[in-house]
């Protein structure tokens, strides 16, 4: 959080010396905060998002408290959203957040702080840094804002951004099955099934857990594993297999001496 601080801080101060230089004749002008904003929202609508951004900063830095000051934020925000400049973005909007408690602006700032990170969330096997601080900011809104329009798109964002986490996961435990790290594949396939049960992942996740089990010859946990999975999804696509798997397990069990299954 420290260098998007630094980051808007830096903009910001661009915005102070780039407004001193090309709009001095503007600064002198005897414009109220609404007349400001008013020209600062026609060149948004008109698409001219660096005029935009100026005059929206002049709101900002000379009347911090008029009426107008925590729309100009916002568009300031929307400004930076609009040119995909989704870090900053995200960056403003949560300074209206910050420092502007009072706005009915609140529960569209929060949505736009998930939606800035969720535009900057990759695909899933790059890193999820974005992708977590997305799901964190839509849960955010969804909590606080329960009755707000665009609750269900949030809620779906956060449902999408969930499965790609699980995805990456569980690319990671197949991979380490292919290189027969039994151990570790078992590590992730049960990752997948305690925090991302809700998701397509986590059928197959079980199956990958109980083979990886299998190949460690820890018949007795991939026993238990299997029932479970059997229990909980008992018209899964993969209940043929899981039932194949289960019966496998109780006969390498009866083969095995006593003394094994315990330690199994």
């Amino acid at each position: 959080m420290r260098h998007q601080i630094i980051l808007l801080f830096i903009v910001n101060l661009i915005s102070i010396i780039l407004l001193s230089g090309c709009h001095s004749s503007d600064l002198t002008k005897n414009l109220t905060a609404e007349e400001r904003f008013e020209i600062g929202k026609n060149l948004f609508n008109e698409e001219d998002y660096l005029e935009a951004i100026n005059e929206f900063e002049i709101v900002k830095l000379q009347f911090p408290a008029s009426s107008v000051a925590d729309d100009a934020q916002y568009y300031l925000a929307e400004c930076r959203f609009k040119q995909e400049e989704f870090l900053l973005a995200g960056v403003e909007y949560q300074e209206l957040k910050n420092n502007m408690s009072s706005s009915p602006l609140l529960p569209v700032a929060q949505y736009k702080i998930g939606l800035s990170y969720y535009m900057l969330a990759p695909k899933s096997a790059l890193d999820q840094q974005y992708t977590r601080r997305a799901i964190d900011e839509f849960q955010t809104y969804v909590e606080y804002y329960p009755k707000d329009d665009m609750v269900t798109d949030a809620s779906a964002k956060i449902i999408e951004l969930n499965q790609r986490l699980a995805k990456k996961i569980f690319d990671s435990a197949e991979l380490y099955m292919k290189m027969e790290y039994f151990k570790s594949a078992t590590i992730y396939y049960t990752s997948i099934i305690e925090r991302y049960y809700d998701t397509p992942y986590a059928e197959p996740s079980f199956i990958g857990k109980v083979k990886s089990l299998i190949a460690r010859s820890r018949y007795a946990e991939a026993m238990q594993d299997i029932e479970k999975f059997l229990d909980k999804y008992p018209n899964s696509e993969l209940k043929n297999e899981a039932e194949s798997i289960q019966q496998s397990i109780k006969e390498s069990l009866q083969n095995k001496p006593d003394a094994e299954k315990i330690k199994s």
